[in-house]
C-alpha cells in the first residue's frame, strides 16, 4: 500500500523542481533582455550557462568567424571548438590532433544535432581578436591531450587569450570567458541551415 504513496510523493517532488526550474530560466531570460546579468559577472556570480542547462530555443544566431562553439557530448559534458568558415570548425580531437572538421564531424560520435556560440545578452558573438588566427595556425598540430588538464576547452582558451591553462570543465571555461569578456556568456544555437 505505501508503493502508490512513494509515487505520488515522488511526482509531486519532480513537479515542483521542474516548476522552480521553469522560473529560473524566465528570471535569466529577463536579466538577459535588460542586460543586468553583466553586472553580476562583475560581482563573481557566474551568469554563464551550459546550453544542456538551458535552452528557450526563442533565437538562433548565424555563425561567426572565431566564434567559441560547443556541442553535447551524451548529456553530460560539453565539448568546444572554434569556428573558421562555411561549414567548418578546428577542434582538440581526444587523441591531441588539432584539426579542421565539418559540422557533420564535429556533432559525430555525440548527441544532438546542434552547435550553440558563446553570446553576449543581445545574441552577438564573443570573439577575441586574435582567436580565428590562433586557431587556423593550430590546425595540425598535436598537444598531449588529458581529460582534465589538457582538453578541448583549454584549447578554446588558448586560442582567445594565447595562454595555456587547465581548464577542468565547461562551467570553468564558462565563467573565464565571461570574466575575460567582463560580460554574462549565453550559448546560442547557430542557425546552421539557412
Amino acid at each position: 500500500m505505501a508503493f502508490p504513496l512513494i509515487w505520488l510523493g515522488a511526482a509531486a517532488v519532480g513537479a515542483a523542481i521542474v516548476a522552480e526550474e521553469r522560473e529560473k530560466q524566465k528570471s535569466i531570460a529577463l536579466k538577459r533582455r535588460q542586460g543586468k546579468a553583466n553586472a553580476e559577472h562583475r560581482q563573481g556570480q557566474s551568469a554563464a550557462l551550459a546550453p544542456s542547462l538551458w535552452k528557450t530555443g526563442d533565437k538562433m544566431v548565424a555563425p561567426e568567424p572565431g566564434g567559441l562553439v560547443c556541442c553535447f557530448v551524451f548529456g553530460v559534458i560539453e565539448h568546444t571548438g572554434i569556428w573558421i568558415d562555411d561549414n567548418t570548425l578546428v577542434e582538440l580531437h581526444g587523441s591531441g590532433l588539432v584539426r579542421a572538421v565539418s559540422v557533420q564531424r564535429f556533432l559525430a560520435g555525440r548527441t544532438g544535432s546542434r552547435i550553440y556560440q558563446a553570446c553576449n545578452h543581445q545574441h552577438q558573438a564573443l570573439i577575441g581578436e586574435q582567436v580565428l588566427d590562433r586557431a587556423k595556425r593550430s590546425i595540425f598540430s598535436y598537444r598531449d591531450y588529458d581529460l582534465f588538464d589538457n582538453n578541448c576547452h583549454r584549447f578554446v582558451w588558448h586560442c582567445l587569450t594565447g595562454e595555456e591553462r587547465a581548464l577542468s570543465s565547461f562551467s570553468k571555461l564558462n565563467d573565464k570567458i565571461g570574466n575575460h569578456f567582463s560580460e554574462a556568456v549565453y550559448w546560442d544555437e547557430l542557425d546552421l541551415y539557412s
